[in-house]
């Protein structure tokens, strides 16, 4: 899962891309409002953590350009502690929540997850497909008991399709989705990834829909 986080104070956007590299997501980073709509309109986002008060172009006006052009990635805004206004208008503006700075990390990343998930249509927070259960909250899945051993690509692979079980991914969106932008992109590497969770998950789990790409189903 790819989330974009834009923030103009250096030490607060490194914390935040960092905590949220740390929990398992690639990260994308905008400092102004003019990088953040160039990103926002170009990429394809699971979610975005964006401050209003940026420098070039303001929060409020880069989210509402975003729903105008049809962009529907969950954001979540932050504002000042007494920013009330703030609220109002980027949630009027299209966002999905927010939260007011100082904030903990950890709240942050539940807000996060709980974005992520609806968007997808899921009300648990773990997702189940057969026998593979993944509680994104600690990074762990877990097939029949057994908890799955993953390089961070592998649950990052993993994690996507389990967000869009029984759908076809393609491998594009794959290679879009849990890759950060400045990382060297190399979608045979995701052939890699889909044969190596194969082989830690029960056969036919994950299918080949020859020509279009990859479906998570716990079949019939």
């Amino acid at each position: 899962m790819r989330i974009l986080v834009v923030e103009d104070e250096p030490t607060l956007q490194a914390q935040l891309a960092q905590g949220v590299r740390d929990a398992g997501y690639a990260v994308d980073v905008a400092s102004n409002g003019v990088d953040a709509h160039f990103l926002g309109d170009t990429e394809p986002y699971d979610a975005v953590v964006l401050d209003l008060g940026l420098p070039q172009m303001d929060g409020t006006t880069v989210l509402r350009k975003w729903r105008a052009a049809g962009r529907t990635m969950p954001v979540l805004i932050l504002t000042a502690r007494d920013g009330w206004a703030e609220k109002v208008s980027g949630i009027d503006a299209g966002a999905d929540d927010y939260m007011t700075k100082p904030f903990h990390m950890e709240e942050l990343l539940a807000r996060l997850r709980g974005l992520i998930r609806r968007a997808g249509g899921h009300a648990s927070a773990e997702l189940v497909c057969g026998p593979l259960s993944m509680d994104i909250r600690n990074g762990r899945a877990v097939v029949d008991g057994q908890t799955l051993v993953l390089t961070s690509h592998e649950f990052r692979v993993l994690a996507y399709l389990m967000h869009h079980r029984d759908e076809v991914v393609s491998r594009s969106d794959l290679v879009e989705h849990i890759y950060a932008q400045d990382f060297e992109r190399d979608s045979n590497t995701v052939e890699v990834f889909i044969a190596r969770l194969r082989k830690k998950l029960p056969p036919g789990l994950i299918a080949t829909v020859r020509g279009l790409g990859y479906r998570l189903s716990a079949g019939t």
